[in-house]
């Protein structure tokens, strides 16, 4: 691995103090964050290295493919996530050592690179000359591609550059192994979130003052009814007093760190009438290694007995090879419908509610109407996301392949 000490007189003859450099590294950390932070730290390499492009390519397109990348300079896209579009083109700078900062010079003369057909047709029509770059290990075994390019009339990356370019790739494979972590996790947190949806439970989260920090949607159903419970100040409230009382003490315990972490649940009266909405309070344990305010605290189930089910119809005719007139009356009946109710739903004669009944209790193997509730209830059926149908307006535009992409974007 390319060494990566970097004298103080390095530094001072490139006019960059240890504050400086110390304030770059961090940024690059700020964008295992977010992209946008990423794209920042870039435009500050632009600066150090008075360069034309930088760029950070994190997938590099096979064949047709999408390449993917965040790049700095003066192109449409700069700032945040690209994904690009075009033919794999050979470029002399694929299979360099991994870790180890190389520039064209490296590789070939300055006549043969000016003679390269990959000079020609991708790198001199966007004034790239000079170019200095690292392809970056990563734990996974993967790896990044670091870019930095001048235009032809600015000198040459210089043994200095090299250096403090070395310095700072462990901290872009750090960076980038990071917000792969967190990716990870968030994305595994919203697939779970949107199944708890999908299966009709509302879910609050709250900070430590019992401020909402968060709700999903079946939650913003329920409070916008204010049927039983309902948002005052940011802060969740029940209807009735008496209910109250008991709600607002389980979120103090679930704040109360001397109290026990076991979930407490209550039943909260509705005005409507309607059959009472379940409440569970939970706390959210913290591994902060530092004490902040406004952070999640407390977690909140509400499950409405009386709400329709979110169950796929997809997922339902897969699973119980069902045919689609008997997937509806099967979800009437699971919502809480009579035969007869269901029939009148669905529009159909009560003979065929009871032939199509048959058939879904031949296929699902029960025998009474109340067992295919309950299996239907406590089958995968909810889980499955459904497939919405893409109106003609909303229909993906797929942009046409990009021929003329420069060697920032896939060198």
């Amino acid at each position: 691995m390319q060494s990566s000490v970097l004298t103080h007189e390095g530094l001072v003859s490139l006019g960059l103090e240890l504050a400086r450099y110390n304030e770059l590294v961090g940024e690059i950390y700020e964008g295992a964050l977010d992209p946008k932070l990423m794209a920042r730290a870039l435009k500050s390499f632009l600066k150090l290295y008075d360069a034309n492009f930088a760029t950070l390519i994190l997938r590099v397109p096979e064949q047709t493919d999408t390449g993917v990348m965040i790049l700095a300079g003066d192109i449409e896209g700069a700032g945040d996530v690209c994904y690009m579009t075009y033919p794999q083109t050979s470029t002399p700078f694929a299979n360099q050592p991994l870790d180890h900062v190389f520039t064209v010079d490296d590789i070939m003369s300055s006549t043969e690179w000016e003679q390269n057909v990959y000079f020609k047709m991708f790198c001199g029509p966007h004034d790239v000359y000079h170019l200095m770059g690292a392809d970056i290990s990563t734990p996974d075994g993967g790896k990044l591609r670091f870019r930095v390019t001048r235009p032809k009339h600015k000198p040459n990356f210089s043994a200095n550059e090299r250096a403090l370019c070395a310095s700072f790739l462990p901290h872009l494979r750090r960076a980038s192994q990071l917000h792969n972590l967190i990716d990870r996790s968030e994305s595994l947190s919203d697939l779970y979130s949107q199944a708890i949806s999908r299966l009709s439970v509302a879910t609050l989260v709250l900070d430590e003052s019992g401020s909402v920090l968060q709700s999903n949607p079946v939650a913003d159903e329920i409070l916008a009814r204010s049927d039983g419970l309902k948002l005052v100040g940011g802060r969740l409230e029940a209807t009735y007093p008496s209910d109250n009382r008991v709600l607002q003490q389980l979120i103090r315990s679930a704040f109360d760190p001397d109290a026990p972490k076991s979930a407490e649940a209550m039943s909260v009266t509705r005005p409507s009438g309607l059959v009472n909405l379940g409440v569970v309070v939970e706390s959210i344990p913290s591994l902060d290694w530092a004490e902040e305010k406004g952070q999640p605290a407390a977690l909140v189930y509400i499950r409405d007995a009386s709400s329709k089910s979110l169950a796929s119809e997809v997922v339902t005719k897969q699973l119980f090879n069902l045919t689609r007139a008997e997937t509806a009356l099967a979800m009437e009946l699971a919502n809480g419908l009579s035969l007869e109710e269901a029939a009148e739903a669905l529009n159909i004669r009560r003979n065929t509610a009871r032939a199509h009944l048959r058939s879904i209790f031949s296929k699902t193997g029960v025998r009474r109407q109340t067992e295919l509730v309950r299996i239907m209830l406590n089958s995968v059926v909810a889980l499955g996301k459904p497939k919405p149908a893409l109106k003609v307006a909303e229909k993906i535009k797929v942009p046409p392949p990009r021929l003329s992409a420069p060697i920032y974007n896939h060198a």
